[in-house]
């Protein structure tokens, strides 16, 4: 098919008054940032909506990444006609033909006249523009409550769009609107769900990953870059901090408290991450937590890792069951990374018995007796590598104590 542009709709946030004009301005910056493999097209704005005029470009291709811009709802392929009746009527019945109209098939015309210059009305229209559809396609029916296909005109001034298909794309709020906040990302299936799911109400995120080698692999490493990589595509770019855990999460193997030992290791991955999101601007801390899936999800155990920051600790599956964050997995992408077989240092560390209800006075009094755990936690900050992944697959990368540009 032949379509001469792609017309975006945004989402609820059009409800929201004062600020809709930035909300909008941060969808079309985001849509700019995407388009930048396709140089022939370009972008027109109109109020509630955003045009892309595709210039040759594939359309199929641009829709696909266009579907995962937040604040965009939903996407038609357009074609254009001069506002002249005959030549609209003529646009109609060619996107007809490309729709391979079968026996039974129901139909509708929808006309609005957007530009009331025009001489016939928008109920004029759909009887003007659908009986040569008829006459030519003896196979439609019409049916005005539940067509199959619902003909769709728009005469403006500028030009009359003719268009059918609707597009279902992600909705939410526009990214980064919300504000910034830290993802703590393991190589699980929860995490890089709670990351897409608070990207969709509008914060920007910034992944950090803990590793432990030797005792984990480059490859499971590689596996939460890769997962990131799949964050990128929603985000256009996403930084990831890369924590070095090893001499952290020995620390507490020396303690001999086994059953303790995933509340203390995540209590210190709280803290590291304060410490990146206040250096970022980070306003929160994002978890995959989902209540009562594993020990340290007990809401006791999360109460003791919760103290372990001042910041805001958000939960986006926190009322998901596991079936429903995998279904969701599935849709964004991340599902078939996560279930490789790496293991990343939280599960490689479960004890046999892990407790479900941590005293955070035992927890406190346990970190006070490692006299050189502050030092650790602040050497792994230090230590720590920072990516940029953009979606087209590109990597930046330095020492986190080098970089100082807002890369957003």
């Amino acid at each position: 098919m032949h379509y001469d542009m792609l017309l975006l709709r945004f989402g609820e946030f059009t409800l929201k008054g004062k600020n809709r004009t930035r909300f909008e301005k941060a969808v079309l910056n985001h849509v700019k940032l995407l388009l930048k493999p396709f140089p022939g097209a370009s972008l027109r704005k109109e109020f509630g909506r955003i045009y892309v005029v595709l210039g040759g470009e594939p359309y199929e291709q641009i829709i696909q990444v266009l579907q995962k811009v937040f604040g965009i709802t939903t996407i038609s392929p357009v074609k254009m006609a001069p506002v002249e009746l005959g030549a609209i009527i003529e646009t109609a019945v060619a996107l007809m033909r490309e729709l391979n109209v079968d026996e039974g098939t129901t139909f509708k015309v929808n006309a609005r006249r957007v530009w009331k210059e025009f001489a016939h009305s928008s109920q004029e229209m759909n009887h003007l523009i659908g009986s040569p559809i008829l006459r030519e396609f003896q196979a439609l029916r019409v049916d005005v409550h539940q067509p199959d296909i619902e003909l769709r005109v728009e005469v403006r001034e500028q030009a009359a769009y003719i268009f059918s298909d609707v597009i279902m794309a992600v909705g939410g709020f526009p990214l980064g609107t919300n504000g910034k906040a830290m993802l703590l990302l393991s190589g699980g299936i929860d995490s890089p769900v709670a990351g897409w799911s608070s990207m969709r109400r509008g914060l920007e995120i910034e992944c950090v990953h803990f590793y432990s080698y030797p005792f984990t692999s480059e490859r499971a490493k590689e596996k939460v870059i890769e997962l990131a990589r799949v964050l990128a595509g929603y985000a256009g770019r996403i930084k990831i901090h890369l924590v070095p855990f090893t001499e952290v999460q020995t620390a507490f193997t020396r303690t001999g408290q086994d059953n303790l030992i995933i509340t203390l290791m995540r209590r210190s991955m709280l803290r590291i991450a304060t410490m990146l999101a206040e250096r970022e601007g980070a306003l929160a801390l994002v978890t995959g937590d989902s209540l009562g899936q594993v020990a340290s999800q007990t809401l006791s155990s999360m109460n003791v890792i919760g103290r372990s920051t001042e910041l805001p600790l958000l939960r986006p599956l926190v009322m998901m069951d596991k079936q429903e964050i995998t279904e969701i997995a599935k849709q964004i992408g991340t599902y078939d990374l996560s279930i490789l077989p790496y293991e990343d240092c939280c599960t490689l560390f479960v004890p046999k018995s892990p407790t479900t209800n941590p005293n955070l006075w035992v927890v406190q009094k346990i970190e006070a007796s490692i006299r050189d755990l502050n030092a650790l936690i602040e050497q792994a900050v230090a230590a720590t590598e920072t990516l940029v992944l953009e979606a087209g697959g590109a990597i930046e990368g330095r020492k986190e104590e080098v970089i100082q540009e807002d890369w957003f």
